[in-house]
């Protein structure tokens, strides 16, 4: 029997039985983490889906957002979500790929053709049906936010592949990233986000890979000084929810919930395009070189071999080929 059942058999009137019902409403402040700087685009996202949140619910339900890394870094936080410990998570698909491999197409290289493609592929049938698989691993997939495209940044000018050969570039906690670095002629090194500066400062690494924005709020570009537009990848970040704090909540819930990421992920649609021109604009007035003019072709050529592999998966290969027919 319900509450307000319950409560009914003794006649309260119909005011007073609302106010005791919404008292004993089960409310929550769920915890997000977030590796990223306070006023970077997807904590103010999340931001955003707290005041979404707490204006759906009537306060009942909120979320505190604890950025810039203070419950761990990715690979930290992505086993406490999975635990319930961390309640949501803005995470990048690549390092989610080691524990979930059906995220892996998210992170092939020069597989979208552009942004745009990229958000008609996740706005669609593809994305509903990625973020449908998540829950078998124990999270729930909520929404996708941007991550802009991925390019090299070095301490020394690279404009061919040849130019690489030899050098030790930081990537993410991703065997895929890992194959690409290589497949470009340069050595793959994994290293936590938070210690890229200091690794390009002493030479542990001779680059790294990242969007505009990232590039600019870690003051990776005091440190390398050439951005190398390869564009070569678009891995989009994911907002998930963990299993336990997704089960704690009712179907009406559930959707507020759902609907409040997703208006999320639109609005940092927009903070991401004006924060990335930014980011783009302050790093060239510091003085970096944007390397846009060279042969882009060698680099996507080299990915063959990456391709035929995912290829080969019969769910990866299946994901592709849906994929390419997004026009």
């Amino acid at each position: 029997m319900t509450l307000r059942k319950l409560l009914s058999k003794f006649h309260f009137p119909a005011i007073v039985l609302a106010l005791i019902c919404s008292w004993g409403a089960f409310a929550r402040e769920f915890r997000a983490a977030d590796n990223q700087v306070a006023d970077y685009p997807t904590v103010q996202a999340i931001e955003h889906m707290n005041k979404l949140l707490v204006e759906r619910t009537g306060g009942r339900h909120s979320v505190k957002v604890f950025h810039s890394a203070q419950l761990g870094e990715e690979d930290e936080t992505i086993a406490q979500t999975r635990s319930g410990a961390i309640d949501i998570n803005r995470i990048n698909a690549a390092p989610l790929t080691q524990l979930v491999p059906d995220l892996g197409v998210l992170t092939i290289p020069f597989l979208f053709k552009s942004i745009d493609h990229q958000h008609r592929v996740l706005d669609g049938q593809v994305g509903e049906e990625i973020l449908a698989r998540l829950e078998s691993y124990g999270f729930v997939g909520l929404a996708f936010y941007d991550s802009g495209a991925r390019s090299l940044y070095t301490t020394t000018p690279v404009r061919s592949l040849v130019d690489l050969k030899s050098l030790r570039i930081r990537v993410q906690q991703s065997e895929l990233a890992e194959k690409m670095v290589r497949a470009m002629g340069a050595t793959p090194v994994v290293i936590s986000y938070g210690q890229v500066l200091t690794s390009l400062t002493s030479k542990l690494v001779d680059g790294a890979e990242n969007n505009w924005p990232s590039y600019v709020t870690t003051n990776h570009f005091k440190a390398a000084k050439y951005y190398i537009l390869t564009e070569h990848t678009m891995a989009p970040e994911l907002l998930l929810m963990s299993k336990p704090a997704w089960d704690s909540l009712d179907v009406a819930d559930r959707r507020i919930v759902k609907i409040a990421a997703m208006d999320s992920a639109m609005y940092m649609r927009t903070q991401w395009q004006a924060w990335e021109e930014r980011s783009r604009q302050l790093a060239i007035s510091e003085g970096i070189t944007v390397v846009s003019e060279f042969d882009r072709q060698p680099f996507v050529d080299a990915m063959a071999s990456i391709h035929t592999a995912a290829e080969a998966d019969p769910r990866i290969g299946r994901m592709m080929k849906l994929i390419r027919e997004v026009p």
